[in-house]
């Protein structure tokens, strides 16, 4: 905006109920109220109507035409020169106005404004950031100038006019028309710290994402990050599935389901934790390659990496095995650490301005120079080979004694005040008290600038999963599994799938001392999906990847609420009686 054209003052935050009589409303949405009425008067819907020829801010900004801007001002010049050496001459004998500047019709909310008189500046901003409009009542419509004198900060706005830059160097839209596109009757945040409240920033995320152009840019690039994700499945082959959401048993994952009851059949059902079991029966069914990309619900914990809902890409392999799915990942981390870098770099060279959300697609072939994408203090390269390290190896790296020694991982637990019993006294077997440690301990010690494939888990913690060859008879025999560190957190786990519906059954229901029940529920004897196993399950690979934590990696936010758009929250007052 020009320098002498300084916003509005700022309005204090409106608590006004919805629906409140107008006796109880705030004295500033009253005032909203009375300017939304006078915009009816002059002929206008205030809440807009269908308008298709609109473009972005960002793309009105990039069709200035600084050559055609400078022409007009030209002939401009040129007219008020040749009217001002001759004032009563004729007006048709002085030079024409050339006016090739593109026209543009753009819409966005009030972010800024200022009332000049007979000069109205706003600042318009849309899902690509900002754009200045200047209404002069000499150019603009009458309507549309008097639209203008009752704009409050907040509304949507529509304009129309050429393009042309300010002395200041800001490319604004001369408008030669406007007129409104909804109108906002609360006061929006403050105008330059936007809406900075942590929690009103969760629940109130519809103003949030105008008001802070930094969440509308993470969200639009997490759309961007999951299309990639299924670009780059669908191109190798991998047919993306839908399955069933409620499922009768709770199965695929160690997590406590949600609970639901259908009326209809008075059938009591569970919000799926995983759709593993399913995806494996369409191996079965002969669809060699299938993933699906949806959400997942566990009743547990809130923190900063977990969300009761959240979103998984599960993706199975027939004839694959856990190495095949170790490259498949690499590569695609790889790939959408690219486009975020290749998407930021055109993001700063748009001239649309910083915080602006626009993102252009990342070329197909573009390699940048290095793929170090920050997280908080930390500098990720996912450029490098990501580094490799079996469990066993780890664990002794970081405790110093080899992981199939119990009485020294159970001494060492209760030196670190771990857990060794269950909820209800009962002692963990020793494999979980190993897992203790390593959780605790070896996770800890992962380089978190270097992304690391943790491989070769002890089989015991891994039921579903195919035993590694030449391990059987070993004090800890180990399975065809790893997991995926990044910056401090795991990113997903990956299996060579145990297809031998005889092993499988016995893995359901052997039990191992002190696991409670959310754990346990990976070992749900799901009869109908041994059925299937029986059929013939091809061997493979399968990988279950945290959409929201990878999203948190390459878009550097710091917690999981601020990658999904609507985080849960506890009602406001908290709970009730319902």
């Amino acid at each position: 905006m020009e320098p002498d054209a300084a916003s509005s003052s700022v309005e204090p935050s409106s608590s006004a109920p919805e629906f409140a009589p107008e006796s109880e409303l705030h004295k500033l949405e009253l005032q909203r109220r009375a300017n939304r009425d006078a915009v009816a008067g002059l002929g206008f819907d205030p809440y807009g109507v269908r308008t298709p020829e609109l473009i972005a801010c960002a793309e009105a900004k990039r069709r200035y035409d600084e050559a055609a801007d400078a022409a007009h001002q030209a002939s401009e010049s040129a007219r008020s020169a040749a009217k001002k050496a001759d004032p009563s001459g004729d007006e048709s004998a002085l030079p024409p106005v050339e006016d090739r500047r593109p026209r543009v019709a753009v819409a966005g909310r009030v972010v800024l404004l200022r009332d000049n008189g007979k000069l109205v500046w706003l600042s318009l901003r849309d899902h690509t950031g900002d754009l200045q409009i200047a209404l002069s009542k000499r150019d603009c419509d009458e309507a549309g100038f008097a639209l203008a004198k009752t704009v409050d900060l907040g509304d949507l706005v529509i304009a129309r006019g050429p393009l042309m830059r300010t002395k200041a160097g800001e490319v604004t839209v001369w408008a030669e028309s406007a007129a409104p596109g909804g109108k906002c009757l609360v006061p929006p945040p403050e105008k330059r710290a936007g809406l900075q409240d942590v929690e009103l920033r969760y629940r109130k995320r519809y103003v949030d994402l105008w008001s802070n152009p930094e969440t509308m840019r993470t969200f639009t690039m997490r759309s961007r990050i999951v299309s990639r994700i299924r670009r780059y499945l669908d191109e190798r082959g991998f047919l993306e599935v839908e399955t069933p959401m409620l499922q009768i048993l709770a199965g695929g994952a160690a997590a406590r389901p949600f609970r639901t009851t259908m009326n209809a059949l008075s059938l009591d059902l569970f919000m799926r934790i995983a759709p593993e079991l399913y995806l494996k029966r369409l191996l079965v069914g002969g669809m060699p390659r299938v993933y699906e990309l949806n959400r997942n619900f566990r009743n547990e914990g809130l923190d900063k990496t977990h969300n009761p809902e959240f979103t998984v890409v599960e993706v199975y392999e027939a004839f694959g095995d856990y190495g095949s799915m170790m490259a498949l990942t690499e590569g695609l981390i790889r790939e959408l650490a690219r486009v975020v870098i290749l998407e930021d770099r055109d993001l700063d060279t748009t001239g649309a301005g910083k915080g602006c959300a626009v993102l252009e697609p990342a070329d197909e072939d573009e390699l940048p120079e290095t793929l170090l994408l920050p997280f908080g203090d930390l500098r990720v390269d996912y450029g490098r080979a990501f580094e490799r390290v079996t469990y066993a190896k780890l664990f002794e790296r970081a405790l110093g004694f080899r992981f199939d020694d119990f009485d020294r991982a159970r001494r060492e637990a209760e030196q670190r005040k771990l857990k060794t019993k269950n909820e209800h006294g009962q002692a963990l077997d020793p494999i979980l008290i190993v897992n203790e440690l390593f959780e605790e301990v070896a996770e800890a010690s992962i380089d978190p600038e270097r992304p690391t494939f943790v491989t070769d888990y002890p089989a015991a913690l891994s039921p579903l999963t195919k035993g590694k060859k030449g391990t059987e008879g070993d004090k800890i025999p180990l399975a065809e599994r790893w997991d995926l560190f990044i910056a401090g957190m795991e990113i997903g786990p990956a299996y060579t799938e145990l297809n031998d519906p005889d092993v499988q059954a016995e893995r359901f229901k052997q039990q191992l001392a002190g696991l409670d029940d959310e754990e346990n529920t990976f070992r749900t004897f799901d009869e109908d999906f041994i059925e299937a196993l029986k059929v013939g399950m091809p061997p493979a690979g399968g990988l279950g990847l945290g959409i929201d934590r990878l999203v948190m990696l390459l878009t550097n936010e710091r917690t999981i609420r601020d990658v999904i758009l609507f985080p849960l929250m506890r009602p406001i007052g908290g709970t009730d009686d319902r």
